[in-house]
């Protein structure tokens, strides 16, 4: 797997792991209806099997998908949220997606 397609795997893997923790969130804040849940659930499956959809071992994939996962709930927070994200997120998710190449990048090579 190279490392543009575990990106892309890792983008989705982070957008149903935030999915799944944001939809209950509406529904505790009295913002959306119990009904939630079900999707929410069913992010949070779809969220664990992705992250058994990668040749390394676990703690790897776990260490690497942490960058990834700080880049996309910047985006969240702007997309979703309606934030727009200061220079220090950006900063932050440069930094994490970097830690990210350097773990991705070293699995695949040996």
């Amino acid at each position: 797997m190279n490392l543009a397609t575990t990106a892309a795997l890792f983008v989705a893997t982070a957008l149903m792991e935030i999915t799944g923790c944001f939809l209950p969130a509406l529904w505790l804040q009295g913002r959306a209806g119990a009904w939630v849940l079900l999707p929410a659930a069913a992010a949070l499956a779809a969220f664990v099997w992705l992250l058994t959809l990668h040749p390394a071992a676990s703690g790897r994939v776990y260490a690497a998908y942490g960058g990834v996962y700080v880049a996309t709930a910047v985006v969240w927070l702007w997309l979703v949220d309606g934030v727009r994200p200061s220079a220090w997120d950006l900063a932050g998710s440069a930094i994490a997606l970097t830690g990210m190449a350097v773990i991705a990048w070293g699995w695949q090579r040996g």
